[in-house]
């Protein structure tokens, strides 16, 4: 099944994202929680990959559980420290193991790390390996994008541009990353029509759980927290009990909106945890 298809539905879609844990203990978290969230139905669940393909392997090995529990799989993979002959093969893998979508990125630099540096004999831009991705096994390609802008981009219509040019490449649909403004959703996706592109833009919702993780992922991607959602953390505390309850509150708020206002589904940045998402989803389904 392509993603793709699933956008063409014409009712929302909800997915879910993972990525793969490094140590026994994470792996058996993990499982504990998909048992939970595969109960929600999700359309498709998609898996990150890390920094300079630091988890190529595990990303391979959850893609093959996931496709084992019967979940539709979507395979994140990068240009961070890849040759052309070595994203070939992990491509060709996907293809031989029946996955058929797949999510091109860029990439972030590697741990420690400040800039991205092309290797010799790979891709610079997510375009160039969405092409790529394209011309060999006619996968689903999906792209990301920035609803409040890319951090390294000198202008919105720079950031545009350069999306532009991943849709031309073969990318049938994009999911955003984090934000917590409906508003600054629906800004973007007019942008994005007035500039031509016209695939279908999924909202990437991460639910706020603690302040640490907050202040880490908006610093990260240089995301705005809304005045009210700042004041209503504000009166709730420091306890990480309340801080997930205004959360969770805010997270349904903002889905709701978005649905309403005709986003064509829901992904949901999990952090491998069960607990946000499923109160979340059921309380917008």
């Amino acid at each position: 099944m392509r993603i793709s298809d699933l956008l063409d539905r014409g009712t929302p879609t909800y997915s879910f994202e993972f990525f793969p844990p490094k140590s026994p203990e994470g792996w058996e978290a993990l499982r504990s929680n998909l048992v939970g969230l595969r109960r929600l139905e999700p359309d498709f669940v998609s898996i990150t990959y890390g920094a300079g393909g630091s988890t190529r392997n595990l990303t391979l090995q959850l893609v093959d559980e996931m496709h084992a529990m019967g979940l539709l799989p979507m395979a994140h993979l990068t240009c961070v420290g890849h040759t052309a002959d070595e994203l070939g093969a992990i491509l060709d893998h996907l293809d031989a193991t029946g996955t058929r979508n797949v999510l091109t990125l860029r990439g972030d630099p590697p741990k420690g790390e400040t800039r991205f540096v092309t290797v010799e004999g790979g891709f610079a831009h997510a375009s160039e390996l969405a092409a790529f991705a394209r011309s060999r096994h006619g996968f689903c390609l999906g792209g990301a994008c920035y609803p409040e802008k890319h951090p390294e981009s000198p202008s919105e219509e720079e950031d545009l541009a350069r999306l532009a040019e991943k849709v031309a490449a073969g990318v049938e649909f994009l999911i955003t990353q984090l934000f917590f403004d409906a508003d600054a959703y629906f800004r973007f996706v007019d942008r994005c029509r007035s500039a031509g592109i016209g695939v279908p833009i999924v909202p990437g919702i991460m639910p706020v759980t603690s302040l640490k993780s907050l202040d880490r992922f908006t610093t990260l991607i240089g995301a705005t927290i809304p005045g009210e959602l700042r004041a209503r953390l504000d009166r709730a505390g420091p306890e990480e009990g309340e801080v997930a309850r205004v959360g969770i509150e805010w997270a349904v708020e903002q889905c709701r909106s978005l649905l309403a206002g005709g986003a064509p589904g829901i992904h949901f940045y999990t952090l491998n945890r069960s607990h946000a998402t499923e109160i979340i989803l059921n309380a917008i389904r």
